[in-house]
């Protein structure tokens, strides 16, 4: 029996690492950030020397990647050769790193194995940019999640000052759509709704209310194929 994937696919401040992880936990699923594991890939690229720009290279490094991840209630900790990073890949600076190296042909096959790996019993939801399109193209739910720049852009603002990391929002929007254009406008796996997929605009709705209606969305298409 195929183990069923939920894929939650959208830009940088669209809400959907915390709707994943929310869903995931009400499901009793496993979690893959596929986001993280750019970012460590970035990270690691600068520790060890590694030009993003030099694809074979990157491409190297990406298939003996040292990472793994620790699973908590409210986190994932991230480890890079035994080194817990969870606090330096959340960084605004990495976030960028990794839409570069993120763009590299090399690096993302290199990488797609080891997502697909994620995909155990009793289910997966994934969260990314490619997930519903690229990563697991069979994934029986799809749903892309969307907000204007300018929510986003709030979003993320709180986000790092709760944090305690001096951010200037006039800076953070303009990083944000950047960052956009780059993933939108990359050669391989562009960001984009998958053909069928259920996009969700969440600029006006709370966390609480999209995953309610990501629930909602599961259990009808649930019912649908039953």
């Amino acid at each position: 029996m195929s183990v069923p994937v939920l894929t939650i696919d959208g830009p940088s401040g669209s809400g959907k690492g915390t709707i994943a992880r929310a869903v995931a936990r009400r499901l009793g699923w496993h979690l893959l950030d596929s986001g993280a594991l750019y970012r460590v890939l970035a990270l690691a690229a600068e520790r060890h020397g590694v030009d993003p720009a030099d694809s074979t290279a990157l491409g190297a490094l990406a298939r003996n990647l040292p990472v793994a991840f620790a699973e908590s209630d409210d986190d994932t900790r991230v480890l890079l050769d035994g080194d817990d990073v969870t606090a330096i890949i959340r960084s605004e600076t990495a976030g960028n790193a990794a839409s570069r190296v993120a763009a590299v042909p090399e690096a993302r096959e290199a990488l797609l194995d080891r997502q697909r790996a994620f995909r155990q019993p009793p289910g997966l939801v994934a969260d990314g940019r490619d997930m519903g399109t690229e990563v697991f193209p069979d994934a029986d739910y799809k749903v892309f999640l969307t907000a204007s720049a300018e929510e986003r852009a709030k979003r993320r603002y709180k986000q790092l000052k709760e944090k305690g990391i001096s951010v200037n929002i006039r800076d953070l929007a303009r990083e944000i759509a950047e960052r956009d254009d780059r993933d939108a406008n990359r050669p391989v796996s562009p960001l984009r709704p998958a053909d069928d997929a259920i996009v969700l605009d969440t600029s006006d709705m709370g966390i609480d209310e999209v995953v309610a209606r990501v629930m909602e969305i599961l259990g009808k298409q649930v019912e649908t194929r039953g």
